[in-house]
């Protein structure tokens, strides 16, 4: 699977019960061979991925293409990676915790 891929599965892998109250915006910026933004959009319980990116997300979270697709495969727990320095955050750390609610992203 590529990385564009597994951001076009994100909305399938979306948990709206998780997403009461929320509106922001995530960004991932993906580095390496398979370079690109992504934002995910939460509005009103429902998700809507942006490829480019957007303007001023509410948290970024940079990783590398690699890295990315070990956690949504479920070989690399997101928490670990984030421990390691494999994931870089930006924002809203508060709100970023809350992501791992919002996706089922190692299945």
């Amino acid at each position: 699977m590529t990385v564009a891929e597994t951001f076009q599965a994100l909305q399938s892998r979306f948990k709206p019960e998780g997403a009461a109250g929320l509106n922001k915006t995530f960004q991932f910026n993906i580095t390496g061979e398979q370079a690109g933004s992504y934002a995910a959009k939460i509005e009103n319980q429902t998700c809507q991925l942006i490829e480019g990116g957007v303007e001023k997300p509410d948290v970024v979270f940079t990783i590398k293409d690699t890295d990315w697709l070990d956690i949504t495969a479920g070989k690399l727990d997101a928490m670990n990676a984030f421990m390691a320095g494999k994931v870089k955050l930006t924002g809203d750390m508060m709100l970023a915790m809350r992501l791992q609610g919002l996706f089922d992203l190692g299945r």
